[in-house]
């Protein structure tokens, strides 16, 4: 076979992504001659689609059933020899690979994983917890790992490290650190890759041969996800086939790869047929939340470390789209996800902050400005469930609708008819001679629709809010979310001001997302044509006049981008650190055929811009509770300073 030529590095390695692969094979058991050229096969078919790592099952040359078969001489020489073949055979190929044997080492027979790379094999890595019960029976064959007394061995000519404290580390593969533990590890009370992963592992390997019982498969997903999760690491599981001895057990083949809890993508089952799966992790990601996990970085191995250090060199094939899913909307569920449950917990956790907050002040009223937007529609729909947590009646719902010169009849009508539907106070206090009273006091220019004509009427109607809150001993439900939090896009000291800001966790996506299933579920019956209008309203602070036809002159999105692509920036930038290249690149791929690349660096470009300027709001914001991952909240998630004066988009 002509090998394909080596490509530079591409963009997708450079920023931070590692393609790995776990293979469940064709298995002919007991036949390690064609286990070897079957490995050799898979290993170089997925070597040219970019792979870094091809983790292969437990006892991988053999097959894992010998039973027996492991006492005689004949298969473990075949094994040995022939593990050499597979390492000169995929000498040119710049992957490791994961392949497991059983191996004879000063009197003791091992159950091992041998990690091989251009040629060589870097080290042996013996099974730490032997299973010995059940349809299990390992300690017939082999020892554990901790009765190694020696960390070197010699195979086919060659001295090889061996033992469970080894790391393989890829100079030239940005983040590219191995640890491996074998099946039944994973599973023990502290596995293996805790210690390695606190030593700097960032990829776990697991070459498994795990039995199929019902219900065992739902475990394992959610085992292989949370040591994911709780190692800060990538982990690939590779569990052994249907070509399996079924004696007495069936094996499935099950192959999966997690990222930090998530499982990212796995493989059929029951298949006699090789099987796959292949995905991109993102090992900048897992330095990023390192580095900010306090629990992490304290946290010190007990265990001694060896790591094994070499080069791959460029890979072999492969293109720059990712084998992962990018959501376009990070922050809105999947539709995989129960959605009722998910929605239901952000309003508990919505309507329980404000709960607390109206029986500690003792509020009386609960006051909100009600627009007939999506912000202050979800505000008080929050609100109301929060008067039944803190027991008050609902009477202590107090709305406000305060049109002004750019007042649509659309979203005041909504909002009337909102409040008639939900039977709550409604009053309408319009601020248009106020203003320009206050025009007038400070010598500005109604015909100016600059920030002061804008930012006085936002001040106008939060003064309002405040000086009835005070009049009916009650407090102010801010209205504002996480995005505007984000791009500044409030006034400040106007909607920027609350006594507690119920949506400030929450991003527009997800605003959006939350008052189409309240249409559709809790308030369907008594609002839900009205909740599905204002879902389809234009998002606008109605403060410039409107045109001569009572259209809108001013939206949102015009000015400052789609929020869904905000949103995007907002949650690639805090929630992973992400640089201005990667999130253009991620989004590019996440909004294919929606957005062209100019468009989101623009776009981009504006929210780093709005980011930096707009600190000092955040920086002054009122209490609101966290919702997701991402807040900005400045006794919390995200301390910047003020003045910041460097360019985040560069």
């Amino acid at each position: 076979m002509q090998q394909a030529a080596p490509s530079p590095t591409s963009t997708r390695e450079r920023l931070g992504f590692v393609r790995v692969a776990a293979v469940s094979p064709e298995l002919v058991l007991g036949d390690v001659g064609k286990n070897v050229a079957i490995l050799a096969r898979e290993a170089r078919s997925l070597a040219h689609r970019g792979c870094r790592l091809v983790v292969f099952p437990e006892l991988s040359l053999t097959g894992y059933s010998c039973a027996d078969l492991f006492h005689t001489e004949a298969l473990r020489s075949a094994a040995v020899r022939c593990l050499g073949e597979l390492a000169q055979a995929t000498h040119d190929l710049p992957t490791v690979l994961v392949v497991g044997l059983p191996l004879l080492v000063q009197d003791r027979l091992y159950n091992v994983a041998a990690v091989l790379a251009k040629g060589r094999v870097l080290g042996l890595v013996p099974k730490s917890f032997l299973p010995n019960s059940a349809e299990f029976y390992e300690r017939r064959w082999f020892s554990p790992a901790h009765t190694l007394v020696t960390t070197m061995t010699t195979l086919n000519g060659e001295d090889v490290p061996i033992g469970a404290e080894l790391l393989f580390e890829a100079r030239d593969v940005t983040g590219f650190v191995l640890g491996v533990e074998i099946c039944e590890d994973l599973w023990t009370v502290i596995p293996p890759s805790s210690h390695l992963a606190l030593a700097g592992a960032t990829l776990l390997a697991n070459p498994s041969a795990s039995t199929e019982v019902l219900g065992k498969a739902p475990y394992r997903r959610h085992l292989v996800a949370q040591q994911a999760a709780r190692c800060l690491a990538a982990y690939v599981y590779a569990g052994a086939g249907a070509g399996e001895s079924s004696t007495d057990v069936v094996y499935s083949g099950h192959c999966l790869v997690a990222e930090y809890g998530i499982l990212l993508s796995e493989s059929e089952r029951f298949s006699f047929e090789t099987r796959q799966t292949v995905a991109d992790v993102d090992v900048q990601h897992l330095a990023h939340d390192r580095l900010k996990s306090a629990s992490f970085r304290d946290e010190a191995s007990t265990v001694p470390m060896h790591r094994i250090a070499f080069d791959l060199g460029p890979a072999l094939g492969g293109d720059d789209k990712l084998l992962r899913t990018i959501s376009a909307h990070p922050f809105v569920p999947s539709a995989k996800v129960d959605r009722a449950a998910v929605c239901e917990e952000i309003f508990a956790i919505q309507a329980t902050g404000l709960a607390r907050r109206l029986k500690q002040a003792r509020a009386k009223t609960a006051v909100l400005g009600l627009s007939g937007g999506l912000d202050s529609t979800l505000a008080l729909l929050v609100m109301l469930e929060a008067l039944k947590r803190a027991g008050m009646p609902m009477s202590a719902a107090l709305t406000i609708t305060m049109p002004g010169f750019g007042t649509t009849t659309r979203t005041k009508s909504n909002a009337e008819q909102l409040a008639e539907a939900l039977n709550i106070e409604l009053r309408t206090i319009s601020i248009n001679e106020a203003v320009r009273q206050h025009f007038a006091d400070i010598g500005h220019s109604e015909t100016q629709h600059d920030a002061t004509y804008e930012n006085s009427q936002a001040r106008e109607r939060t003064q309002i809010l405040m000086d009835i809150a005070n009049k009916t001993g009650g407090i102010v439900v801010g209205t504002g979310d996480l995005s505007e939090a984000a791009l500044g896009w409030c006034t400040f000291n106007g909607d920027h001001m609350s006594m507690y800001h119920v949506n400030s966790g929450v991003p527009k996506t997800l605003v959006r997302y939350l008052i189409e299933w309240c249409a559709e579920g809790p308030f369907a019956e008594k609002a839900g044509a009205i909740l599905r209008d204002i879902a389809d309203t234009p998002i606008t602070p109605e403060l410039l006049p409107l045109a001569a036809d009572a259209s809108l002159q001013q939206k949102t999105e015009d000015t400052i981008g789609p929020y869904e692509l905000h949103d995007f920036f907002l949650f690639h930038f805090v929630r992973h650190g992400s640089s201005a290249e990667k999130i253009r690149w991620l989004a590019a791929q996440a909004f294919a055929g929606k957005y062209d690349d100019e468009t989101i660096a623009k776009w981009l470009a504006l929210f780093f811009k709005r980011f930096a300027q707009n600190q000092f709001k955040r920086s002054s914001v009122p209490d609101g509770p966290k919702v997701g991952s991402v807040a900005l909240s400045p006794r919390g998630d995200w301390r910047m300073p003020s003045d910041f004066a460097g360019d985040l988009n560069s």
